[in-house]
């Protein structure tokens, strides 16, 4: 296992492609970003909408190339990274979705088990131990059976996290994952965020919700006019070190 940041940015422009009808042209939604973060790291990515949080987390996965400046997420060089690699670097990363992002028509065993054989899982006693495993550490031991439908929201999330655990990744990448919970199941996933980074994962979390950052209080990025910034969010919160 390679040793450092999991993430690395130097230097990094990412651009919006503009459709102007015939002519297309490129716009900086962030420009000059430089991150490192590193093992076991919870980090939070604050901002108004539209300000490049989720822009640069889809940057970060591979869904939107990376032009300028340089970058690394779990040992892939994100300049260098074609096509065909971005299944190989998701399976070494996690996403979790605001929206979940379950298959609806498929039960939680099973959600999890396409994913597992998307990413290369063959033994079938090897998929059914590791599920029941991430099942466990995320409270649903026993819910294998149960449909999305069946499921509270704060459950339905429980799923999506132990789907982005399933190869044991050194990050996940959190768009907004509490935005649309109750204050009581957003608590008990920033709970289990907290259990996850002690176990050695960084975690890189888009949020809206201060009462996330209240709870566990730790690095903060602000995203303000096309910038990313350092903030003292304890001496803003009035949280005592």
């Amino acid at each position: 296992m390679e040793q450092g940041p999991v993430i690395r940015l130097r230097g990094v422009t990412i651009f919006h492609d503009r459709d102007g009808g015939r002519h297309r042209s490129r716009e900086a939604v962030l420009s000059d970003v430089n991150l490192d973060v590193e093992p076991g790291e919870l980090v939070y990515l604050i901002g108004r909408v539209g300000s490049g949080k989720s822009t640069l987390l889809k940057t970060l996965y591979g869904e939107l190339k990376l032009c300028e400046g340089s970058g690394s997420v779990v040992g892939y060089d994100l300049r260098a990274l074609r096509r065909r690699d971005v299944p190989y670097l998701r399976r070494r990363l996690g996403i979790v979705f605001q929206d979940y992002q379950l298959l609806t028509d498929r039960n939680v065993f099973h959600n999890l088990r396409y994913v597992m054989k998307a990413t290369g899982w063959r033994n079938e006693l090897d998929i059914r131990t590791r599920i029941a495993d991430v099942l466990e550490l995320v409270g649903l031991h026993g819910q294998e059976a149960k449909m999305p439908f069946q499921l509270s929201g704060g459950e339905q999330q429980r799923v999506a996290i132990a789907r982005a655990l399933i190869n044991s990744p050194r990050v996940i990448l959190a768009d907004e994952p509490t935005g649309n919970l109750d204050p009581t199941a957003a608590e008990d996933i920033m709970r289990l965020f907290h259990e996850i980074t002690l176990m050695g994962c960084a975690i890189l979390m888009s949020t809206h919700n201060i009462a996330n950052i209240q709870q566990y209080p730790s690095r903060t990025l602000r995203f303000n006019q096309g910038h990313v910034e350092p903030v003292d969010i304890r001496s803003i919160l009035g949280i005592p070190e």
